[in-house]
């Protein structure tokens, strides 16, 4: 079976072509994207926490599977790289886009939980992971990709991800689903209340 997305955000070429020329090479794999979108799609008026923007290709999957009464709350420690997102990305409504510190943020926040947390950067998965697992409403999902060893990953990395999925799955929180597919993928659904 070809598991290539077949469709495509509309923005994704053009974000593609930023992040190109913005030398960025960390965007959302695409059939990652695809899933984001397919989750964001089971909850039509969820709220959603996107760690890590990057240039938007993620937040672009997770609008294009979002209903019309969804929101996304998405940050960025990179003004620059969440600017080629906000370029793109800032005119619908539904995204609000936050420059920061992703673990300074999750430890701020204090309004309500997450039915869809992507944790694709190091706080709200290699750090700060209870708080933001906190962060996931009753029978919502918690998903975090890029597992699988990839060339040029800090030294650190592999270690971090051994820890971090021994971490999830002894947890009793939440159940797991590992996913050897794409960047390499574990997903999460929090127990309900």
């Amino acid at each position: 079976m070809d598991d290539t997305p077949r469709r495509l955000p509309a923005a994704l070429t053009a974000l593609r072509a930023r992040a190109r020329d913005a030398g960025f090479t960390m965007s959302c794999e695409e059939r990652t994207g695809s899933l984001l979108a397919v989750l964001a799609a089971s909850r039509p008026g969820g709220r959603i926490l996107e760690l890590g923007t990057g240039v938007g290709e993620g937040t672009a999957w997770l609008l294009s599977g979002m209903g019309p009464a969804a929101r996304l709350v998405s940050v960025e420690l990179d003004a620059g790289y969440q600017a080629v997102a906000q370029a793109e990305l800032g005119a619908d409504p539904r995204v609000t886009f936050v420059v920061g510190d992703g673990g300074t943020w999750l430890e701020d926040y204090d309004g309500e939980p997450f039915d869809l947390v992507f944790a694709d950067t190091w706080p709200g998965k290699f750090t700060h992971l209870d708080r933001a697992l906190e962060l996931v409403a009753p029978g919502g999902t918690y998903l975090v990709d890029d597992l699988t060893p990839q060339p040029g990953w800090p030294e650190d990395h592999e270690a971090s991800v051994v820890r971090l999925l021994a971490d999830l799955e002894a947890r009793e929180d939440v159940r797991t689903v590992r996913l050897d597919w794409a960047s390499g993928l574990l997903m999460a659904v929090r127990a309900g209340g």
